[in-house]
Protein backbone atom coordinates (compact mmCIF):
# COMPACT_ATOMS: atom_id res chain seq x y z
CA UNK A 1 0.00 0.00 0.00
CA UNK A 2 1.34 3.44 -0.86
CA UNK A 3 1.00 6.35 1.54
CA UNK A 4 -0.58 9.75 1.44
CA UNK A 5 0.25 12.28 4.15
CA UNK A 6 -3.35 13.16 5.00
CA UNK A 7 -4.41 10.13 7.00
CA UNK A 8 -2.13 7.26 8.07
CA UNK A 9 -5.05 5.03 8.91
CA UNK A 10 -6.55 5.37 5.41
CA UNK A 11 -3.61 5.79 3.02
CA UNK A 12 -4.29 6.99 -0.50
CA UNK A 13 -2.91 5.04 -3.48
CA UNK A 14 -0.08 6.68 -5.42
CA UNK A 15 -2.20 7.35 -8.50
CA UNK A 16 -4.57 9.50 -6.44
CA UNK A 17 -1.67 11.47 -5.02
CA UNK A 18 -0.41 12.20 -8.51
CA UNK A 19 -3.84 13.54 -9.53
CA UNK A 20 -3.85 15.95 -6.61
CA UNK A 21 -0.73 17.63 -7.96
CA UNK A 22 -1.80 17.63 -11.61
CA UNK A 23 -4.36 20.38 -11.06
CA UNK A 24 -1.48 22.66 -10.05
CA UNK A 25 -0.13 22.31 -13.58
CA UNK A 26 2.99 20.53 -12.34
CA UNK A 27 4.78 18.33 -14.83
CA UNK A 28 3.77 14.72 -14.59
CA UNK A 29 7.23 13.61 -13.56
CA UNK A 30 7.19 16.03 -10.61
CA UNK A 31 3.77 14.82 -9.44
CA UNK A 32 4.94 11.26 -9.51
CA UNK A 33 8.20 12.22 -7.87
CA UNK A 34 6.45 13.87 -4.94
CA UNK A 35 4.19 10.87 -4.56
CA UNK A 36 7.25 8.64 -4.59
CA UNK A 37 8.91 10.68 -1.84
CA UNK A 38 5.81 10.25 0.28
CA UNK A 39 6.18 6.52 -0.12
CA UNK A 40 9.55 6.72 1.70
CA UNK A 41 9.02 5.56 5.27
CA UNK A 42 10.50 8.60 7.09
CA UNK A 43 8.13 11.07 5.43
CA UNK A 44 4.84 9.70 6.68
CA UNK A 45 5.16 9.93 10.47
CA UNK A 46 6.24 13.60 10.30
CA UNK A 47 3.03 14.63 8.57
CA UNK A 48 0.67 12.05 10.09
CA UNK A 49 -2.43 13.51 11.71
CA UNK A 50 -2.82 11.38 14.81
CA UNK A 51 -6.13 12.20 16.47
CA UNK A 52 -5.93 12.86 20.23
CA UNK A 53 -6.97 10.07 22.57
CA UNK A 54 -7.53 12.28 25.60
CA UNK A 55 -8.29 15.89 26.46
CA UNK A 56 -5.36 18.24 27.19
CA UNK A 57 -3.78 17.69 30.60
CA UNK A 58 -5.13 14.16 31.08
CA UNK A 59 -2.77 11.67 32.68
CA UNK A 60 -3.74 8.01 32.43
CA UNK A 61 -2.86 5.69 35.30
CA UNK A 62 -1.21 2.50 34.05
CA UNK A 63 -0.67 -0.63 36.11
CA UNK A 64 2.06 -2.89 34.73
CA UNK A 65 3.11 -6.37 35.77
CA UNK A 66 6.46 -6.11 37.52
CA UNK A 67 7.92 -9.52 36.72
CA UNK A 68 7.65 -10.54 33.07
CA UNK A 69 11.04 -9.99 31.49
CA UNK A 70 11.58 -8.86 28.81
CA UNK A 71 8.00 -7.77 28.03
CA UNK A 72 7.15 -5.82 31.21
CA UNK A 73 9.11 -5.50 34.44
CA UNK A 74 10.31 -3.12 37.14
CA UNK A 75 13.76 -1.55 36.95
CA UNK A 76 14.20 -2.69 40.55
CA UNK A 77 12.14 -5.74 41.65
CA UNK A 78 12.19 -4.67 45.30
CA UNK A 79 8.86 -3.06 46.31
CA UNK A 80 9.45 0.31 47.91
CA UNK A 81 12.72 0.90 46.09
CA UNK A 82 13.16 4.03 43.92
CA UNK A 83 13.16 1.91 40.76
CA UNK A 84 10.21 -0.32 41.57
CA UNK A 85 7.67 1.76 39.64
CA UNK A 86 10.12 2.47 36.81
CA UNK A 87 8.77 0.51 33.85
CA UNK A 88 11.13 -1.47 31.60
CA UNK A 89 10.76 -3.82 28.64
CA UNK A 90 8.91 -4.12 25.35
CA UNK A 91 5.63 -2.66 26.64
CA UNK A 92 7.46 0.15 28.45
CA UNK A 93 9.07 1.25 25.19
CA UNK A 94 5.74 0.94 23.40
CA UNK A 95 4.08 3.24 25.97
CA UNK A 96 6.98 5.69 25.66
CA UNK A 97 6.40 5.79 21.91
CA UNK A 98 2.67 6.40 22.40
CA UNK A 99 3.53 9.42 24.55
CA UNK A 100 5.89 10.71 21.85
CA UNK A 101 3.34 10.51 19.01
CA UNK A 102 2.57 14.03 17.85
CA UNK A 103 -1.11 14.84 18.33
CA UNK A 104 -1.99 11.71 20.32
CA UNK A 105 -1.97 13.66 23.63
CA UNK A 106 -1.16 10.57 25.68
CA UNK A 107 0.53 10.82 29.07
CA UNK A 108 0.94 7.92 31.48
CA UNK A 109 1.64 7.56 35.19
CA UNK A 110 2.84 4.00 35.80
CA UNK A 111 2.79 1.81 38.87
CA UNK A 112 4.07 -1.73 39.21
CA UNK A 113 1.75 -4.60 40.13
CA UNK A 114 3.30 -7.70 41.72
CA UNK A 115 0.33 -10.07 41.72
CA UNK A 116 -0.49 -11.80 38.42
CA UNK A 117 -3.80 -13.68 38.96
CA UNK A 118 -6.61 -11.60 37.48
CA UNK A 119 -4.34 -8.59 36.89
CA UNK A 120 -6.41 -7.64 33.81
CA UNK A 121 -9.47 -7.10 36.04
CA UNK A 122 -7.61 -4.28 37.79
CA UNK A 123 -8.48 -2.15 34.75
CA UNK A 124 -12.10 -2.13 35.94
CA UNK A 125 -11.08 -0.68 39.31
CA UNK A 126 -10.64 3.05 40.05
CA UNK A 127 -6.87 2.82 40.57
CA UNK A 128 -5.98 2.16 36.93
CA UNK A 129 -7.17 3.30 33.52
CA UNK A 130 -4.98 0.80 31.68
CA UNK A 131 -3.33 -2.46 32.74
CA UNK A 132 -0.56 -4.28 30.90
CA UNK A 133 2.17 -6.82 31.41
CA UNK A 134 2.13 -9.36 28.61
CA UNK A 135 -1.58 -10.14 28.98
CA UNK A 136 -2.99 -12.55 26.42
CA UNK A 137 -6.25 -11.27 24.94
CA UNK A 138 -9.03 -13.72 25.77
CA UNK A 139 -12.78 -13.25 25.79
CA UNK A 140 -12.94 -15.07 29.13
CA UNK A 141 -10.65 -12.43 30.62
CA UNK A 142 -13.19 -9.69 29.93
CA UNK A 143 -15.51 -11.07 32.62
CA UNK A 144 -15.31 -11.12 36.40
CA UNK A 145 -16.15 -14.04 38.70
CA UNK A 146 -19.85 -13.22 38.48
CA UNK A 147 -19.74 -13.48 34.69
CA UNK A 148 -20.23 -9.75 34.10
CA UNK A 149 -18.26 -8.07 31.32
CA UNK A 150 -16.02 -5.52 33.02
CA UNK A 151 -12.93 -5.32 30.81
CA UNK A 152 -12.13 -4.66 27.16
CA UNK A 153 -8.82 -5.01 25.36
CA UNK A 154 -6.91 -2.99 22.82
CA UNK A 155 -5.87 -4.64 19.58
CA UNK A 156 -2.96 -7.03 19.90
CA UNK A 157 0.49 -5.47 19.85
CA UNK A 158 2.57 -8.62 20.41
CA UNK A 159 2.36 -12.28 19.40
CA UNK A 160 2.86 -15.07 21.94
CA UNK A 161 3.37 -18.82 21.72
CA UNK A 162 3.64 -21.16 24.67
CA UNK A 163 6.71 -23.35 25.06
CA UNK A 164 8.69 -25.71 27.27
CA UNK A 165 12.09 -24.59 28.49
CA UNK A 166 14.36 -27.57 29.18
CA UNK A 167 18.01 -28.35 29.84
CA UNK A 168 19.88 -28.11 26.54
CA UNK A 169 21.11 -31.68 26.87
CA UNK A 170 17.48 -32.92 27.08
CA UNK A 171 16.03 -31.14 24.04
CA UNK A 172 15.63 -34.44 22.20
CA UNK A 173 13.31 -35.75 24.91
CA UNK A 174 10.89 -32.87 24.46
CA UNK A 175 10.18 -32.50 20.76
CA UNK A 176 6.42 -32.96 21.20
CA UNK A 177 3.77 -32.65 23.90
CA UNK A 178 2.68 -36.22 23.14
CA UNK A 179 6.02 -37.43 24.52
CA UNK A 180 5.31 -36.12 28.01
CA UNK A 181 4.53 -39.01 30.35
CA UNK A 182 4.39 -39.67 34.07
CA UNK A 183 8.18 -39.60 34.35
CA UNK A 184 8.25 -35.90 33.44
CA UNK A 185 7.89 -33.05 35.95
CA UNK A 186 6.98 -29.64 34.53
CA UNK A 187 7.01 -26.31 36.36
CA UNK A 188 4.19 -23.82 35.83
CA UNK A 189 2.81 -20.50 37.03
CA UNK A 190 -0.81 -20.81 38.15
CA UNK A 191 -3.36 -18.64 36.36
CA UNK A 192 -1.30 -18.13 33.21
CA UNK A 193 -1.93 -19.07 29.60
CA UNK A 194 1.17 -21.25 29.88
CA UNK A 195 -0.45 -23.38 32.58
CA UNK A 196 -3.79 -23.64 30.76
CA UNK A 197 -2.27 -24.64 27.42
CA UNK A 198 0.01 -27.20 29.11
CA UNK A 199 -2.96 -28.87 30.80
CA UNK A 200 -4.90 -28.99 27.53
CA UNK A 201 -2.00 -30.17 25.38
CA UNK A 202 -1.16 -32.99 27.81
CA UNK A 203 -4.78 -34.11 28.22
CA UNK A 204 -4.95 -33.19 31.89
CA UNK A 205 -7.77 -30.78 31.02
CA UNK A 206 -10.31 -30.31 28.25
CA UNK A 207 -10.16 -27.23 25.96
CA UNK A 208 -12.82 -25.57 28.13
CA UNK A 209 -10.54 -26.01 31.16
CA UNK A 210 -12.41 -28.90 32.78
CA UNK A 211 -9.95 -31.16 34.56
CA UNK A 212 -9.94 -34.79 33.48
CA UNK A 213 -11.54 -37.28 35.82
CA UNK A 214 -9.08 -38.54 38.39
CA UNK A 215 -6.74 -35.52 38.28
CA UNK A 216 -5.29 -34.83 41.73
CA UNK A 217 -4.57 -31.27 42.82
CA UNK A 218 -2.60 -30.59 45.98
CA UNK A 219 -3.54 -27.31 47.68
CA UNK A 220 -2.87 -25.70 51.08
CA UNK A 221 -6.39 -26.80 52.11
CA UNK A 222 -5.82 -30.42 51.17
CA UNK A 223 -6.07 -32.79 48.22
CA UNK A 224 -8.71 -32.22 45.54
CA UNK A 225 -9.67 -35.03 43.15
CA UNK A 226 -11.49 -33.94 40.00
CA UNK A 227 -14.59 -35.91 39.10
CA UNK A 228 -14.65 -34.83 35.44
CA UNK A 229 -17.41 -32.28 35.97
CA UNK A 230 -17.41 -28.53 35.34
CA UNK A 231 -16.96 -28.02 39.06
CA UNK A 232 -13.20 -28.41 38.63
CA UNK A 233 -11.91 -26.01 36.00
CA UNK A 234 -8.59 -24.33 35.33
CA UNK A 235 -8.50 -21.77 32.54
CA UNK A 236 -6.23 -18.87 31.62
CA UNK A 237 -8.75 -16.63 33.35
CA UNK A 238 -8.76 -18.37 36.71
CA UNK A 239 -10.07 -21.31 38.69
CA UNK A 240 -12.24 -22.15 41.66
CA UNK A 241 -11.09 -20.82 45.02
CA UNK A 242 -10.71 -24.47 46.13
CA UNK A 243 -7.74 -24.72 43.76
CA UNK A 244 -6.03 -21.51 44.89
CA UNK A 245 -2.42 -21.87 45.96
CA UNK A 246 -2.08 -25.24 44.22
CA UNK A 247 1.36 -26.80 44.50
CA UNK A 248 1.05 -29.98 42.43
CA UNK A 249 -1.28 -31.48 39.80
CA UNK A 250 -1.16 -35.04 38.44
CA UNK A 251 -3.28 -38.00 37.45
CA UNK A 252 -2.08 -41.23 39.12
CA UNK A 253 -4.34 -43.35 36.93
CA UNK A 254 -3.04 -41.99 33.65
CA UNK A 255 0.40 -41.70 32.07
CA UNK A 256 0.51 -37.90 32.19
CA UNK A 257 3.24 -35.53 33.42
CA UNK A 258 3.30 -34.08 36.92
CA UNK A 259 2.84 -30.32 37.18
CA UNK A 260 4.80 -28.48 39.89
CA UNK A 261 3.71 -24.96 40.80
CA UNK A 262 5.75 -22.03 42.05
CA UNK A 263 5.04 -18.30 42.10
CA UNK A 264 8.68 -17.31 41.54
CA UNK A 265 10.00 -17.42 37.97
CA UNK A 266 13.63 -17.40 39.08
CA UNK A 267 13.05 -20.38 41.35
CA UNK A 268 11.42 -22.31 38.53
CA UNK A 269 14.37 -21.58 36.24
CA UNK A 270 16.77 -22.73 38.95
CA UNK A 271 14.73 -25.91 39.42
CA UNK A 272 15.15 -26.76 35.73
CA UNK A 273 18.89 -26.19 35.91
CA UNK A 274 19.18 -28.24 39.11
CA UNK A 275 17.16 -31.13 37.70
CA UNK A 276 14.35 -30.79 40.24
CA UNK A 277 11.93 -30.37 37.34
CA UNK A 278 12.41 -31.30 33.68
CA UNK A 279 10.81 -28.28 32.02
CA UNK A 280 9.21 -24.89 32.59
CA UNK A 281 5.94 -24.17 30.74
CA UNK A 282 5.87 -20.52 29.77
CA UNK A 283 5.59 -18.17 26.81
CA UNK A 284 8.24 -18.45 24.11
CA UNK A 285 9.51 -14.89 24.58
CA UNK A 286 10.29 -15.28 28.28
CA UNK A 287 11.75 -18.72 27.78
CA UNK A 288 13.97 -17.66 24.89
CA UNK A 289 15.23 -14.77 26.98
CA UNK A 290 16.02 -17.19 29.83
CA UNK A 291 17.72 -19.55 27.38
CA UNK A 292 19.95 -16.73 26.17
CA UNK A 293 20.82 -15.70 29.73
CA UNK A 294 21.67 -19.28 30.69
CA UNK A 295 24.74 -19.36 28.48
CA UNK A 296 23.52 -22.34 26.50
CA UNK A 297 22.47 -24.49 29.45
CA UNK A 298 18.75 -24.07 28.72
CA UNK A 299 16.86 -24.34 25.43
CA UNK A 300 13.34 -24.40 24.00
CA UNK A 301 12.19 -28.01 23.74
CA UNK A 302 8.79 -27.72 22.09
CA UNK A 303 6.52 -24.92 20.87
CA UNK A 304 2.76 -24.74 21.10
CA UNK A 305 1.30 -24.53 17.56
CA UNK A 306 -1.30 -21.99 18.70
CA UNK A 307 -0.41 -18.30 18.48
CA UNK A 308 -1.87 -15.71 20.87
CA UNK A 309 -2.04 -11.93 20.91
CA UNK A 310 -1.20 -9.71 23.85
CA UNK A 311 -2.77 -6.31 24.54
CA UNK A 312 -3.68 -3.74 27.17
CA UNK A 313 -6.80 -4.02 29.35
CA UNK A 314 -9.23 -1.15 30.01
CA UNK A 315 -12.60 -0.74 31.69
CA UNK A 316 -15.28 -2.07 29.35
CA UNK A 317 -17.04 1.31 29.30
CA UNK A 318 -13.92 3.04 28.05
CA UNK A 319 -14.33 1.82 24.49
CA UNK A 320 -13.46 5.16 22.91
CA UNK A 321 -10.04 5.25 24.57
CA UNK A 322 -9.49 1.56 23.76
CA UNK A 323 -10.29 2.25 20.11
CA UNK A 324 -7.95 5.23 19.95
CA UNK A 325 -5.13 3.33 21.62
CA UNK A 326 -5.68 0.43 19.22
CA UNK A 327 -5.36 2.79 16.29
CA UNK A 328 -2.06 4.10 17.62
CA UNK A 329 -0.74 0.63 18.50
CA UNK A 330 -1.62 -0.64 15.03
CA UNK A 331 0.32 2.27 13.59
CA UNK A 332 3.39 1.81 15.81
CA UNK A 333 3.54 -1.96 15.18
CA UNK A 334 2.61 -1.58 11.51
CA UNK A 335 -0.32 -3.90 12.19
CA UNK A 336 1.97 -6.38 13.99
CA UNK A 337 4.59 -6.43 11.25
CA UNK A 338 6.86 -4.83 13.84
CA UNK A 339 6.96 -6.89 17.01
CA UNK A 340 9.16 -8.46 19.62
CA UNK A 341 11.88 -9.67 17.24
CA UNK A 342 12.26 -6.21 15.68
CA UNK A 343 12.27 -4.57 19.12
CA UNK A 344 14.87 -7.04 20.35
CA UNK A 345 17.10 -6.05 17.42
CA UNK A 346 16.44 -2.33 17.88
CA UNK A 347 14.81 -1.30 21.21
CA UNK A 348 14.19 2.19 19.75
CA UNK A 349 12.13 0.87 16.83
CA UNK A 350 8.81 2.16 18.21
CA UNK A 351 10.21 5.54 19.25
CA UNK A 352 11.77 6.00 15.82
CA UNK A 353 8.44 5.25 14.19
CA UNK A 354 6.61 7.61 16.54
CA UNK A 355 9.00 10.50 15.86
CA UNK A 356 9.55 9.94 12.15
CA UNK A 357 13.12 8.62 12.31
CA UNK A 358 14.31 5.88 9.94
CA UNK A 359 14.49 2.48 11.57
CA UNK A 360 17.37 0.03 11.23
CA UNK A 361 16.34 -0.80 7.64
CA UNK A 362 16.38 2.86 6.66
CA UNK A 363 12.63 3.34 6.38
CA UNK A 364 9.43 2.86 8.29
CA UNK A 365 7.22 -0.06 7.18
CA UNK A 366 4.12 0.90 5.22
CA UNK A 367 0.65 0.50 6.58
Amino acid sequence: MFWCISNPMNPTPIRHVARRFQHLALPGWLALGLAGIMNIGWWQPVFAEHRPCTSPGTVLNVGFFADFRPVSYSADPMPGSPGFHRHRGYEADLLDALEAMDGAKLRFSRRAVTSWPGIWLRAAEPEFDIVGGGITILDSRTRNAAGDTVVTFTSGHITFRQSLLVRAADVGRFSGYDQLDATVRIGALAGTTGEYRLLVLTGLAQPNGRLAKGVHVETPSGLVVADGSDRWMITASGSRSDLAGRTKLYNPSDNKPEIIYNTDVMQLLAMVLDGKIDAFARGEIGNRDASHDSGGRLAIGVLDPVKELGGFALDHENTELASCLSEKLDWLTDHRRIGYSEWRTDPDVFMKRATGQPNSTGSSPSL
